[in-house]
């Protein structure tokens, strides 16, 4: 049977997309390649999975409605969805919200009757994050928290797509599985993102906005841990009625910006230059998540900590570097 895989040229969506294929699995890949990062970057990461007899790659825009059932219709025997397409970037969605409104809700609403029209569909993961817990305070952030502050327009289509998801579930019994991702990082990884972003201003010797001295934390967690995370929820669908779940997927540890900023700079080589200005509205002090149900589930336990993870990035980062300049 087949998986079909949306975000196949992203981040995430690249690596999952390996672990995918080095179990046997098929594959088909759908992005739309947009210019919101270097497209280069994602026909690198497409280049890694090409010749594999397992993956097929569909280049289509998940929000048009034409394009997704023709790639449906030219692929028959999908029984699970990965969606991890979405636009992506927090403060992208103040300067750029109709993209968000195209990617992530109409998107969503594509895929959703995709899976419900699909016939045995075991089940569909997607892509949430943990920007959907937005003003609250209380920390780990977990499942059962409020969600209804959203600090940003992507926060608040992430919660969009729970919400439609749930009655999905409801209404035709498609069994899904959000997950929450906390602040993914690690080799492939996004230009857009801050670990990314400071990395290319240290080798650039140019200076690096720091919100409120670098106080800010985060719940840093490596891309390898949570691919292991989205694979063992794809093999659990939900079984509760409606059978629908929201597992955060997350490192279960916070670390301040200042501690990411010093790996960079020891892995690098280099020194940081520092711009230190307040904290914008939409970013929250700090990230941290609970991950006792995703790791009931599936057994999950993230065993990278940031120390072992950015030397890594930075290795992968020095090297894409050079092949590009």
């Amino acid at each position: 049977m087949t998986i079909l895989l949306t975000g196949a040229a992203g981040f995430i969506g690249h690596h999952v997309a390996a672990a995918l294929l080095a179990r046997g699995e098929q594959v088909v890949g759908v992005d739309n390649l947009n210019p919101y990062y270097d497209v280069r970057l994602k026909r690198a990461r497409l280049a890694r999975h090409e010749g594999q007899a397992g993956f097929r790659f569909v280049q289509a825009d998940i929000a048009d409605r034409e394009a997704m059932a023709a790639v449906v219709a030219a692929h028959p025997g999908i029984d699970r969805i990965v969606h991890l397409a979405a636009q992506a970037g927090v403060r992208h969605s103040i300067t750029d919200p109709f993209a968000y409104a195209s990617a992530n809700l109409l998107g969503h609403l594509v895929v959703l009757e995709i899976a419900r029209n699909l016939p045995g569909l075991r089940h569909l993961v997607y892509a949430s994050s943990s920007s959907v817990y937005g003003a609250n305070r209380q920390l780990p952030f977990s499942e059962a928290d409020r969600v209804d502050t959203p600090l940003s327009l992507y926060a608040a289509t992430k919660r969009a797509d729970e919400l439609m998801s749930y009655a999905y579930a409801h209404l035709y019994g498609v069994r899904q599985t959000g997950l929450r991702f906390f602040t993914v990082y690690g080799p492939w990884g996004r230009p857009d993102m801050a670990y990314y972003s400071f990395a290319e201003a240290i080798m650039a010797g140019q200076p690096i906005t720091v919100y409120d001295g670098g106080r800010l934390r985060r719940d840093f967690t490596y891309v390898d841990d949570i691919v292991e995370g989205v694979v063992g929820c794809l093999d659990r669908p939900p079984t509760d009625t409606p059978p629908v779940r929201v597992l955060n997927i997350g490192n279960n540890r916070s670390e301040t910006v200042s501690t990411l900023i010093s790996l960079l700079e020891s892995s690098l080589g280099r020194r940081a230059v520092l711009h230190d200005v307040p904290r914008p509205l939409s970013d929250v002090e700090e990230t941290c998540a609970a991950v006792d149900a995703i790791g009931s589930l599936t057994g999950f336990a993230p065993r990278t900590p940031l120390a072992v993870g950015i030397p890594r990035f930075a290795s992968w980062f020095l090297a894409w570097r050079d092949n590009v300049t």
